[in-house]
C-alpha cells in the first residue's frame, strides 16, 4: 500500500532504493544565491521543474538560460526542462535562491533535451465549488510531448479550499486494455498558507482503508488502490504529481464502481481523463 514520507526526511526523496515504487525518481533541490547542483540519472528520464526563483539548466552541452518565472508555486505556471536518461545536468541559481523539483521515470530510450515554457503547458479545470471538487490541473509533461519522451507524465494540481481531488475515487494499478493502465504515482504536497493540511485516503476494493494527514512538504507514494485526497477548508492545496506508465505512456483511470455515477455530476471529468490519455 502507499508510503508516506514526511517533509525532508530523506534525500533523494525517491530513487531506485524505494521498496514501494519501481519506476519513479523524485527529489527537491534548494539552491542559495549562485549555488549549483550537478547530477546524472543513469536509468531515468527526468523533468526539472522550477518551483521558485530562476536558474540556468545545462543538459550535457545544451544550455537553457533563465528558466523560471515565478516567486513560488502559487505565482503562475511552471517553467521546466526535460533531460534524457543518462544526461549530465547542472543547475545554477541566477543571483537569488531557487527551488527545483526533479521528476524522473524509468526509461530505456534516449530522447533529445527540450524546454517547456509556461506558455506551452496544457491546463484543464475540473469540478466545481458547489460539488467541493474544484481543481486546476496543469500538465507540464503531457500529451503535447508525446513522441519526445518515454512514459513520464508530470503535472501540478491546484485544489480549491476544502475541495477534493483524485475524485471520484479512481485507480490505475492494472493493465487492462482500454479500461485501465498500470501507472505508479507520486504526490508532493504544498498548502497556502503553509499551516494548511489535508488527507490522503487509499483503499482496495476488498482491503483496508488507509487515511494519512498531509501537510506542507509531505510526499505520498501510490503503487496501487483508489486514492482520493482532500484539502482542509481555509487552505488552498497544491500537488506536484508524477505518473509513470509500466507498459505505455497514456493513463486510463478506473473509477470505483460505487462512485461511478459522480462522473456525470462533477464538471470536467471527461476532459480530465482525455488530457491524461
Amino acid at each position: 500500500m502507499p508510503e508516506f514520507i514526511p517533509r525532508s526526511e530523506q534525500r533523494p526523496i525517491v530513487d531506485t532504493s524505494s521498496t514501494t515504487l519501481d519506476l519513479i525518481y523524485f527529489d527537491l533541490v534548494t539552491l542559495a544565491s549562485n549555488e549549483q547542483d550537478i547530477r546524472r540519472l543513469p536509468t531515468h528520464e527526468s523533468l526539472y521543474v522550477v518551483l521558485s526563483g530562476q536558474v540556468d539548466i545545462e543538459v550535457d552541452d545544451i544550455m537553457f538560460e533563465a528558466v523560471g518565472r515565478r516567486a513560488d508555486v502559487w505565482g503562475g505556471d511552471a517553467d521546466s526542462v526535460y533531460a534524457p536518461v543518462g544526461a549530465n545536468v547542472r543547475i545554477s541559481a541566477r543571483g537569488a535562491a531557487a527551488e527545483v523539483a526533479i521528476a524522473g521515470g524509468l526509461c530505456d530510450t534516449r530522447y533529445a533535451a527540450f524546454r517547456i515554457t509556461p506558455d506551452e503547458v496544457d491546463a484543464v479545470n475540473v469540478g466545481s465549488s458547489d460539488t467541493h471538487s474544484q481543481r486546476r490541473i496543469v500538465h507540464l509533461l503531457g500529451q503535447r510531448q508525446n513522441g519526445r519522451c518515454g512514459n513520464l507524465l508530470v503535472s501540478e494540481l491546484y485544489a480549491g479550499e476544502g475541495c477534493w481531488s483524485g475524485y471520484p475515487p479512481h485507480k490505475h494499478d492494472t493493465e487492462d486494455g482500454d479500461v485501465e493502465t498500470r501507472h505508479e504515482e507520486l504526490y508532493h504536497y504544498r498548502f497556502q498558507p503553509e499551516t494548511g493540511f489535508g488527507s490522503q485516503i487509499t483503499y482496495d476494493e476488498d482491503g483496508p482503508v488507509k487515511i494519512l494527514m498531509t501537510r506542507n512538504g509531505d510526499t505520498v507514494l501510490v503503487d496501487r488502490g483508489y486514492h482520493p485526497t482532500v484539502t482542509s477548508p481555509g487552505h488552498r492545496g497544491y500537488i506536484f504529481t508524477i505518473l509513470v506508465g509500466k507498459h505505455r505512456r497514456g493513463l486510463i483511470q478506473r473509477f470505483d464502481p460505487a462512485h461511478q455515477h459522480l462522473t456525470k455530476t462533477i464538471p470536467g471529468i471527461d476532459a480530465m481523463r482525455d488530457k491524461f490519455k
